[in-house]
């Protein structure tokens, strides 16, 4: 009995570790390249805060920024009715460049991030992997270096969320600041 219970807790971590690795991170990552200022154009999650808030979503400006030990500071700056928030956070590097994690003291949940792929000066697409105790969730990222992309990466931005398991309602083009979604009010 505690052979067989042991062998099914091994197989729900493999299982578990290679959905994980199912997520590629950009090869050759050169971080040096992914800091300065993103717009977050798209926005995509099964959780269930962003399915409650979706509707009041905006794009945002975010600042990535490398510490001295190799780290990232991501300072992220949204409308929040009509005023401005700031969120800073500090993405600790692993030993696989291009993957981070992140621990949220607020939320009590762990973030494995990884830059799935970018080409620096135009676009970069980040996946995470959120762990709190009512359960996990994927976001995926669509960051772009000016307001707008071409409907190609916006295509991939969704195709690669449908990927990981996001459906159509889950994924969402922000609207930029001062605009209304598409159907609303």
């Amino acid at each position: 009995m505690h052979a067989t219970l042991l062998g099914i807790l091994g197989l729900a971590l493999l299982g578990a570790l290679h959905a994980q690795t199912g997520v590629p991170v950009q090869s050759d990552f050169q971080q040096d390249k992914l800091t300065g200022k993103w717009y977050s154009i798209g926005l995509a999650s099964n959780a269930n805060w962003f399915k409650e808030k979706k509707h009041l979503m905006k794009m945002c400006t975010t600042i990535i920024s490398a510490t001295a030990d190799g780290n990232l500071e991501v300072t992220s700056t949204y409308p929040k009715g009509d005023q401005c928030e700031t969120r800073n956070s500090l993405y600790t590097k692993t030993e696989q460049p291009g993957r981070f994690s992140y621990t949220s003291a607020r939320w009590g949940s762990k973030h494995d991030i990884r830059v799935v792929e970018t080409n620096y000066d135009e676009y970069a697409l980040v996946a995470t992997q959120i762990s709190k105790s009512t359960g996990p969730s994927t976001m995926v990222l669509l960051y772009s270096r000016t307001k707008e992309l071409s409907p190609e990466r916006l295509e991939r931005f969704s195709q690669f969320s449908r990927e990981q398991g996001l459906t159509d309602e889950d994924i969402l083009i922000l609207p930029r600041t001062g605009e209304r979604l598409e159907g609303q009010g």
